[in-house]
């Protein structure tokens, strides 16, 4: 298994930013915008537990597989949110936000993500594989969020 976290702060107040993770598809696809479909199949009151029904397409290719909520915290000063999910049989992966308000208009956020390979030749590949995704990911959260805050 491999795990990447970049985290960085952001001028935008703490709900701003959650909304981009918690809110609709539409607000989730200004940061993922190859989600075209999040469908609830289980939803628990506490949050964890919960599963979603997710379609991403990549090029002409769409892909589905179920996101389940791992952790979710909603407090005023702290929010947090872990999903996981298989990827077309190939990795176990998940994507963990982390959101610390720091003042009313600033935020920190943190992005740890782990991809655990399920087929023996990309578990030799792994270790090659760098954080650029995750810098983007993490710059596009930033951009985004202190654009909408404008």
């Amino acid at each position: 298994m491999k795990q990447w976290s970049k985290d960085t702060e952001i001028n935008a107040p703490i709900n701003n930013v959650w909304e981009l993770f918690n809110g609709s598809l539409e607000d989730m696809q200004k940061i993922m915008p190859n989600v075209v479909e999040n469908t609830p199949i289980t939803e628990t009151v506490e949050g964890v537990g919960s599963v979603f029904r997710q379609k991403y397409q990549e090029g002409k290719r769409v892909q589905e597989y179920d996101v389940e909520t791992l952790i979710y915290t909603d407090q005023p000063d702290y929010k947090e949110l872990k999903i996981g999910f298989t990827l077309a049989r190939l990795s176990e992966i998940t994507a963990h936000y982390e959101l610390r308000k720091i003042d009313d208009e600033t935020t920190f956020f943190r992005y740890t993500t782990t991809n655990r390979p399920l087929k023996w030749l990309l578990r030799i590949l792994m270790p090659l594989v760098g954080d650029r995704v995750v810098v983007k990911f993490v710059d596009r959260v930033k951009r985004v969020a202190e654009e909408d805050n404008e």
